[in-house]
């Protein structure tokens, strides 16, 4: 059945003033359409709901019965519109972002912090992953935007540069390396090394730059995640390479940071969305915020 709104609020209009002229002044419609909008609804559900005579207006017995549901259903579509009228004015609403862990310790809280006083409505959470994963995530559309590794020929998504980061060599203090004025990645092997674990971008690119030098490095610890290698450094266990975004959360851990030459390796970090679907209100406006408030470590 195709009733319209239009229909249902001329019934209800009708059926609570018992006079078409009092309800059409409310609906600022004219008697003759107030009264076809009343009989074309009657029409489709086969069967009067008003019973009119020259001197009253009530309500058969099925129009009682429809009554308090036409005005449930009218309630319910104002609601739908109030809710859905406060997610484009960003005045409620939930939105889930993905980033690199580096990413949200380092230049994220900044750019929430930005947000926040513009859209103090919008509820945030951030699953801080591996670069891999941010991916994945934005891919499957479990989150609208992500923070990540410029994944590269990935045509169902969308990656939008927002700096270029570059890797360090991470050192507790007073470690012979800091003698040497320019670090090259031949420097590291002579030393143990703590890597991220395969199959991550990060390990990857680490060697895939080891091998065109020549250089092998000795793995003799392996992590998951960038904080318990630096903690695994700290506790003089060896060296590693981290991206420049870790480098304040390295410093106050006591770690020394020290770029890397020959070749200095460096790779894009960008916003992530996925092509052909949207955002929401409060997403773009996160997107926003991050190309305004997110610059070069």
């Amino acid at each position: 059945m195709d009733i319209t709104i239009k229909q249902l609020k001329a019934f209800v209009a009708v059926a609570q003033t018992r006079n078409f002229a009092e309800a059409g002044e409310l609906l600022h419609l004219s008697q003759p359409a107030l009264s076809i909008a009343v009989k074309n609804m009657e029409g489709i559900v086969g069967g009067r709901l008003l019973s009119r005579t020259t001197r009253t207006l009530s309500l058969t017995p099925e129009g009682a019965d429809f009554l308090p549901v036409a005005q449930r259903l009218l309630a319910d579509w104002d609601n739908a519109l109030a809710d859905l009228h406060n997610l484009f004015a960003m005045r409620r609403g939930k939105l889930t972002i993905a980033t690199m862990a580096s990413f949200s310790i380092g230049q994220l809280p900044r750019a929430l912090a930005h947000y926040r006083k513009q859209h103090p409505d919008i509820n945030i959470a951030v699953q801080d992953v591996v670069a891999e994963d941010v991916v994945d995530m934005v891919r499957k559309g479990r989150v609208e935007v992500g923070v990540t590794f410029d994944p590269e020929e990935s045509e169902d998504l969308i990656f939008e540069p927002l700096f270029e980061d570059r890797f360090f060599v991470v050192t507790p203090k007073q470690h012979p390396l800091l003698d040497i004025h320019n670090i090259t990645w031949k420097h590291l092997q002579d030393y143990p090394f703590i890597a991220l674990q395969r199959p991550s971008a990060m390990r990857q690119m680490i060697d895939k730059t080891t091998a065109s030098c020549g250089v092998k490095l000795t793995v003799e610890f392996e992590a998951n995640q960038l904080a318990s290698i630096s903690s695994m450094v700290a506790n003089g266990l060896g060296i590693s390479v981290m991206p420049s975004l870790t480098i304040q959360q390295m410093e106050s851990l006591g770690l020394e940071c020290r770029p890397l030459t020959r070749p200095a390796v460096t790779r894009k970090v960008g916003i992530l969305t996925r092509r052909r679907y949207p955002l929401s209100a409060a997403a773009n406006a996160m997107v926003e915020t991050l190309k305004l408030q997110i610059t070069a470590p």
